[in-house]
């Protein structure tokens, strides 16, 4: 139960800052990705915020033994830039620059409007698509990208 409240109040609280930044606005993202035309900074400011909590917070939750709620950290330690990675990499910042919603904001839209529900819609389809076709090749998981601490 501690875990699932945990969660909760993490996920409000992320909610609730996309929110009053204003990053649950389509309008922001895709003003931030358009350089040539009225580009709007706002985006990189909470971008650069929010590397500058996490960073140090990030840091010194893993000078701890464990998690709160999990045994080990799991934290992937792979460096490799693949062609699977690039494409889903890619594939989500078309999806994001098209949409105006990266996942954060189109949960939060979902609740919304209709082109959050759309987008996160077509999230979920993504994410089942990706199972159906991609995970049954993972029947083996190569421990050897995670770095466990204990």
């Amino acid at each position: 139960m501690k875990r699932f409240l945990s969660g909760l109040l993490a996920g409000l609280t992320f909610g609730v800052g996309l929110t009053l930044s204003g990053m649950t606005s389509p309008a922001k993202v895709q003003g931030f990705l358009d350089f040539f035309g009225n580009w709007d900074f706002s985006l990189l400011l909470v971008m650069v915020a929010a590397i500058g909590v996490h960073l140090p917070l990030y840091r010194l939750v893993l000078r701890r033994r464990a998690p709160l709620f999990a045994p080990v950290f799991n934290v992937p330690k792979s460096r490799i830039l693949d062609g699977r990675l690039l494409v889903g990499a890619s594939l989500f910042g078309v999806g994001w620059g098209l949409g105006g919603f990266c996942p954060g904001p189109a949960i939060v839209n979902a609740t919304a409007n209709l082109g959050g529900v759309i987008t996160f819609a077509a999230m979920l389809f993504g994410v089942g698509l990706y199972e159906i076709v991609f995970a049954p090749r993972k029947a083996v998981v190569d421990h050897s990208t995670v770095t466990q601490t204990a």
